[in-house]
């Protein structure tokens, strides 16, 4: 292996961590405020900024990535819309 491949798999490894904690912050706290608080809409905008953190590696296009990894964030995303139009019409 070359040192430029072994230095971007480090730094790659080094991202991953950051995004995956900011990912799992911004879900935990949405589904918090959500559950115990009933600030709807701000748990709602929480688990949408959560989608920020890209919890997979963010160097792989979205035609590249795993099928799990693509059906994750759609479903994510889908609960997020639904969330938003129960919120904002429904509730």
């Amino acid at each position: 292996m070359s040192e430029s491949h072994v230095s971007k798999r480090e730094e790659n490894r080094k991202s991953i961590p950051y995004a995956r904690y900011g990912y799992a912050g911004f879900v935990v706290l949405g589904l918090y405020m959500l559950v115990f608080t009933h600030e709807w809409m701000i748990g709602v905008s929480n688990l949408g900024i959560a989608l920020i953190f890209d919890p997979f590696d963010q160097k792989v296009s979205w035609s590249d990535r795993p099928l799990y990894q693509r059906i994750w964030l759609i479903v994510h995303l889908v609960l997020i819309a639904s969330l938003l139009v129960y919120g904002l019409f429904i509730r």
